[in-house]
């Protein structure tokens, strides 16, 4: 490993807006956190979660714009939680936290109905099929946002990979799900964008620049 990201996760550890549980913690299922998110933000706004965050850049946009709203996102790559943490410690945002852990333990990271909405922009599509279980809206996935989500909660899902839309579409339609919102390509296609769709990543910026389409999905559970 080398030294700049040494430092790097050396830091993490001292950020009071990130949070590292140990594996046995969610093995274990006694995170400490777990139904009691409201107290570590110190009021009851509602819980907007974000997987696979990377650098955090949709979290932190999302922050800015609806400031009512208590953010959390998760991801298990620390280099990368750490450029998004150092804007947030840097700017004083006081609406988010990240947590380092993969998405699989979402279930010991959070209670039942104690998430309001979840955003997925740009996840892996995992295209092969040995990769099946890792795509972020497989249904082993899904069963699991629906215990954490609470009732009528939003999913959304912005991907440039057609492959992962028309995947998640089918298995929408065919399912106990409602789709509240489908666009194969949300900058043309639609005379009005929701403006959170108008935030862009530095991945979502390559894509454009390569003229890919950019899809969205927004669904909720029966």
């Amino acid at each position: 490993m080398s030294r700049t990201k040494l430092k790097k996760f050396k830091k993490l550890k001292d950020m009071p807006h990130v949070i590292q549980p140990s594996h046995e913690e969610l093995l274990k299922d006694n995170f400490s956190l777990k139904g009691k998110w409201r107290d570590t933000f110190n009021n009851n706004n509602p819980i907007v979660l974000e997987l696979g965050c990377g650098k955090g850049e949709y979290t932190i946009a999302l922050s800015k714009m609806f400031p009512e709203y208590n953010y959390v996102a998760i991801d298990i790559k620390g280099s990368r939680l750490y450029s998004g943490a150092e804007i947030v410690n840097l700017e004083k945002i006081q609406n988010v936290i990240f947590i380092r852990a993969q998405i699989e333990y979402l279930e010991s990271l959070f209670t039942k109905d104690e998430i309001h909405e979840i955003w997925i922009p740009f996840p892996d599509p995992q295209i092969k099929y040995q990769r099946r279980k890792k795509r972020l809206t497989g249904l082993n996935f899904l069963q699991i946002y629906k215990q954490v989500l609470k009732k009528n909660g939003v999913i959304h899902l912005k991907t440039d990979s057609m492959f992962l839309y028309g995947y998640t579409l089918g298995l929408l339609e065919t399912g106990p799900y409602k789709i509240i919102k489908n666009s194969m390509d949300i900058y043309h296609i639609n005379s009005s964008i929701d403006k959170r769709l108008k935030i862009k990543t530095h991945y979502e910026k390559m894509f454009l620049d390569k003229n890919k389409l950019i899809t969205y999905l927004a669904f909720s559970f029966l």
